[in-house]
């Protein structure tokens, strides 16, 4: 039997996913959790086979969670959720250690799949991640820009673009207001930006917000 953690904070979006899992014979949906510090500690505490890890936490970004897993149990297969494309974070969390990565518009059968997959020790590889990823690889000159930036920077941008002052992203990711200031600075450097309006912007058109 393959043990799976849920990994969600929206409670509607864990029931569907048990409920996928239920018609099956070989999952079991045997934790859940609504934060990224519940997924630490579970992943860390109990047994399992697989998390599915939604990229989008109300306390952490996804793939500092996935990190942090990773960093304790090195061998547990992590596969990250998302209403996101994969050309927009699917690279990026297999860098960070992910299993696979799977679009939450997937149909229930491809999530199956995709469970007994890593759980096997396998990768899983969507038709739409493969091309990302061979993109990713091939040092294509089309490649965003913020595909340059650190784990950090490009959590930085997310927040900026979502309207967080300097202060209270420092607040949230427990850093001073010194450091948050250095990855703002390296993100307009990065992505040849001006300010926090052109940061903003620059999010919008690449579709990086929640």
């Amino acid at each position: 039997m393959i043990r799976v953690l849920i990994a969600d904070d929206h409670a509607i979006v864990r029931h569907g996913l048990k409920q996928i899992l239920a018609e099956t014979d070989d999952l079991i949906v045997a934790g859940e959790a609504e934060t990224g510090f519940q997924a630490i500690k579970m992943a860390r505490l109990d047994s399992f086979d697989v998390v599915l890890l939604d990229i989008s936490l109300p306390d952490r970004n996804g793939i500092e969670v996935l990190s942090q897993i990773k960093k304790t149990q090195p061998k547990l297969s992590v596969l990250m959720l998302s209403m996101h494309t994969e050309h927009e974070f699917a690279v990026r969390a297999l860098k960070a250690g992910a299993s696979g990565y799977l679009n939450k518009q997937s149909a229930p059968a491809q999530l199956v799949t995709a469970i007994r997959q890593v759980s096997a020790g396998r990768k899983y590889i969507s038709a739409a991640l493969a091309e990302a990823l061979a993109n990713s690889l091939s040092g294509d000159a089309e490649q965003p820009l913020h595909e340059l930036l650190s784990d950090r920077e490009f959590q930085t941008l997310r927040m900026i673009a979502s309207g967080k002052s300097l202060s209270a992203i420092s607040e949230e990711l427990s850093l001073s207001p010194k450091t948050i200031s250095v990855y703002r600075a390296r993100l307009l450097e990065k992505l040849d930006l001006r300010n926090n309006s052109d940061l903003t912007r620059y999010a919008i058109k690449n579709k990086l917000g929640d």
